[in-house]
């Protein structure tokens, strides 16, 4: 089905791919890919994050009109209308990953989002690994008060991103990373 990748492999030869298809994963690798989000770094064990799964054809649809909804809000363009209405349709699965804030006097708001960016990253690396393609999405719905209450996520939370995973039709060729130096400092 797909080749087994070392840890190492895998944080360095993971890709996002854009080219996702039927199918998804079924319900066992899904529950596989949300407890890799369950492990990752947490100051305070807070589990400071939330998962809307929006997989089916009802589900994407309901998420296409809210975002069209935002759109036209936002006095969008029959374009952007078009476009914003096609989105959901890039994957069969999609995980948003929301924040869900806690007061804590020792964990400031900050370190929550990131543990929250750390469990989409994990649950996107988690699919990789399993065989499935997976790409990381932000843009303007991530940060639309309209798309937080068609989710059903308070205002005061954060979207951190739209994870979108399902089968890859097209493999990419391997990416020419970047290299490290210019982005490290020795004291």
């Amino acid at each position: 089905m797909f080749e087994l990748l070392s840890a190492q492999e895998l944080l360095l030869h993971r890709l996002s791919n854009p080219t996702l298809i039927a199918p998804a994963p079924n319900d066992e690798i899904i529950a596989t890919i949300f407890a890799s989000a369950m492990a990752v770094p947490d100051h305070g064990a807070l589990s400071p994050f939330h998962f809307t799964l929006i997989k089916g054809e009802a589900s994407l649809a309901k998420l296409s009109d809210v975002f069209v909804k935002a759109v036209k809000a936002e006095n969008g363009d029959d374009v952007k209308v078009m476009k914003a209405a096609k989105m959901p349709y890039r994957a069969p699965l999609i995980i948003a990953v929301s924040t869900q804030y806690k007061d804590h006097p020792k964990v400031p708001k900050q370190e929550q989002l990131i543990a929250a960016g750390c469990a989409a990253h994990a649950m996107q690396m988690s699919a990789y690994s399993l065989g499935f393609g997976a790409m990381w999405r932000t843009g303007d719905m991530a940060y639309s008060d309209i798309v937080k209450a068609g989710l059903g996520i308070e205002c005061s939370e954060d979207i951190v991103g739209f994870l979108y995973i399902g089968t890859v039709e097209k493999q990419l060729p391997p990416k020419q990373r970047k290299p490290a130096e210019g982005h490290i400092t020795i004291l």
